[in-house]
């Protein structure tokens, strides 16, 4: 027998609110100057720069995810890492964020800012994680893992390949974003969902009109 582990619950979708119309078309973005993760409502995808460097990488990052999310709803981005903040990149990541921002203002499109930490939490109840025998701190590898763990177990998507994590990160945030919605893809507990305050979320009512 299998013993359970933190992500066994329900893996039902949840039904929209009565009245509620189609769900909207949410597009989800882990930026990232190597492998930018990218999800939809029951797929995954990555964004690849290669050898690109600079203005070029930019650009690329940039017109690949508009070919995603041209035509969404809302789009969800994961916000900045701010304990990284010396990290080599650090400021071309910035401008990889803002300009997709600012591409995504420009098409009227409304977006979201999930921080990483709410995004782990939604995901597997906690941000930081420890070994269950020697109580060793789990890096930041390991805890990808665990999302991506979860992303499997709960949805029902693999994310498989180089781009693994950031595909499951992408996922998570799609997830969040359509919860806040009112459309969410499964149910999760309150330790999960507590992760929704914190967040960035676009003005409905405005979107609205």
């Amino acid at each position: 027998m299998t013993a359970p582990t933190l992500f066994d619950q329900p893996a039902r979708p949840v039904p929209a609110p009565a009245g509620a119309g189609p769900a909207p078309l949410v597009i989800a973005l882990d930026i990232a100057l190597g492998t930018t993760g990218v999800a939809g409502t029951g797929w995954t995808d990555t964004i690849r720069t290669g050898t690109r460097r600079g203005e070029e990488r930019l650009d690329h990052i940039v017109k690949a995810a508009a070919s995603f999310y041209r035509h969404a709803d809302y789009v969800a981005i994961e916000g900045p890492s701010y304990g990284s903040a010396l990290q080599n990149g650090h400021d071309e990541m910035a401008a990889a964020r803002w300009m997709i921002r600012h591409d995504l203002w420009k098409r009227g499109i409304p977006y979201a800012i999930v921080p990483p930490d709410n995004r782990t939490i939604y995901a597997t109840g906690k941000a930081r994680h420890k070994h269950p025998e020697t109580g060793r701190k789990l890096t930041s590898p390991e805890v990808k893992g665990l999302v991506r763990t979860a992303v499997q177990e709960r949805y029902g998507i693999p994310c498989e390949g180089p781009g693994r994590y950031d595909q499951a990160d992408a996922y998570v945030i799609l997830a969040m974003l359509l919860d806040q919605l009112g459309y969410a893809l499964a149910e999760v507990p309150a330790t999960h969902s507590r992760a929704l305050a914190g967040c960035q979320w676009p003005d409905l009512e405005a979107a609205a009109r």
